[in-house]
């Protein structure tokens, strides 16, 4: 995609900021799951719940501005995923 607009730009970093959120609330509950110390999984339980609200906002403000956060997927996050 050629960015030859802000509007372009600010897409194009919505789409990097959606994809490993939403890759993120995938991951936190096995970590969650896997966590021995209680202070630990709260704490990823808690993230997730923040994590959450960012796949919503971002969501929402793409739905504003019409277009659609998707599409992208974050390499690095894969990487962290698959490990």
């Amino acid at each position: 995609m050629a960015l030859e607009t802000l509007q372009d730009l600010f897409e194009e970093q919505m789409k990097d900021l959606y994809n490993p959120e939403t890759q993120l609330t995938k991951g936190l509950p096995k970590l969650a799951k896997k966590a021995s110390a209680d202070e630990l999984r709260m704490a990823f339980e808690n993230h997730l719940k923040e994590t959450q609200i960012h796949v919503e906002r971002v969501a929402h403000i793409a739905e504003m501005l019409g277009f659609k956060p998707s599409g992208k997927t974050c390499k690095a996050m894969n990487k962290f995923r698959a490990g």
